[in-house]
């Protein structure tokens, strides 16, 4: 396989995840961003931990969606992240509901 084919393979395994993407966030509340990953969720647990003076943090999620385009399945039941770094944690817009078909992305 030639480094093109391959960079060939990546985008269009981001796009077939992007196109995932957009057919399921409006089934989640919250955006979780890790170091490492993003999720999509409805269900997510911060604890801020302290371990001999270093601060860190545990995230729990239920019922999570993983952008990976590499995992076999993005699908997760339970999610944990340990982490040191930053946590960023949002809550989706929830607008009403579009029934005319547009894509709000404009893809």
């Amino acid at each position: 396989m030639s480094a093109e084919d391959l960079e060939k393979y990546e985008t269009e395994m981001e796009l077939q995840l992007y196109r995932e993407y957009k057919d399921i966030v409006g089934q989640f509340t919250y955006v979780v961003e890790t170091e490492r990953r993003f999720y999509l969720t409805n269900d997510v647990q911060l604890q801020p931990r302290n371990a001999d003076g270093e601060v860190y943090f545990e995230v729990t999620m239920r019922d999570a969606w993983v952008w990976d385009m590499y995992r076999p399945a993005r699908f997760v039941k339970n999610v944990r992240v340990v982490t040191f770094k930053d946590v960023n944690i949002e809550e989706l817009d929830k607008p009403d509901i579009d029934l005319s078909g547009k894509d709000p992305f404009g893809a």
